[in-house]
């Protein structure tokens, strides 16, 4: 039998879950079926009722349902509280919904396997937005030396390092107030998509650092093209989007597929 699953966004047609879950399904030999369902604006609710009601198993959440996917779970996973939103839903035994995030374990994931070291590191974020506050926590697990949360709006960014100062050294404040040298610098603003920058300084990065850029594309964004012009190591988030993929598969499966080859065909297909 053939088990459904989905991602459920709007607008969804770009996505390229059910192309990397396919993949992962033929690699793992799982009998899986996923779709991209694009949901009401005004009813995700009902959309994954219906989802269910048809035969679903599971479904990933994109923009802008995260929030939503977040209030209608029956049980959530200490991540997702502390995120306030949920990226993967499971449909347990007894019917009832659970809820997880795998945004940040996948950003840590994918790091790693760049080589970046976050233990005792000097660690920037740029926003204050849900992207950012999803991936937190996985970063503080690895007891960086000290987290910048960085904002245009200070107090935004110092309201979410209070949120999770219990987890590490972290802390808050707006663009203006920083000043390197940083070991990684993450761009978790939506800046890239606009092709615009943050206002940052010239001395952000260490002698060998990392620019990470949760955006992806055929080329690199503007963030990323700036930090190589100045000595860090570029990397995009493509990684990143299919680590959190095969982390939302083991949740449902149990079986955790090899991400290299899938990664080296997304990237080709760029």
């Amino acid at each position: 039998m053939t088990d459904r699953y989905c991602v459920f966004g709007h607008p969804v047609a770009h996505s390229k879950s059910p192309a990397i879950h396919a993949a992962f399904a033929e690699q793992t030999g799982e009998a899986i079926a996923y779709t991209a369902i694009e949901a009401p604006l005004d009813d995700f609710a009902g959309a994954w009722r219906r989802f269910v009601a048809e035969g679903g198993r599971g479904a990933n959440v994109t923009v802008p349902f995260k929030e939503e996917a977040f209030r209608l779970c029956d049980t959530l996973s200490q991540r997702a509280r502390r995120a306030g939103a949920v990226n993967t839903l499971i449909l347990g035994g007894n019917g009832q919904t659970y809820g997880d995030t795998t945004d940040g374990v996948g950003l840590v994931r994918d790091l790693k396997r760049h080589g970046v070291s976050l233990a005792g590191a000097r660690v920037l974020v740029l926003g204050a937005g849900g992207a950012v506050r999803g991936v937190l926590e996985p970063l503080l697990a690895e007891a960086p030396g000290s987290l910048l949360v960085a904002n245009r709006t200070a107090e935004k960014a110092e309201r979410l390092a209070a949120d999770f100062d219990d987890l590490g050294e972290i802390a808050g404040g707006g663009f203006d107030a920083v000043a390197g040298p940083f070991d990684l610098v993450i761009n978790g603003t939506s800046a890239s998509l606009a092709g615009d920058l943050p206002p940052l300084p010239d001395g952000l990065f260490a002698k060998v650092a990392t620019a990470y850029d949760m955006m992806y594309g055929a080329d690199p964004t503007v963030f990323l093209r700036w930090a190589a012009e100045r000595g860090a190591r570029p990397v995009d988030g493509l990684g990143m989007l299919v680590e959190q993929a095969a982390e939302s598969f083991f949740q449902w499966r149990g079986k955790r597929p090899d991400t290299a080859p899938v990664l080296a065909r997304l990237r080709e297909a760029l």
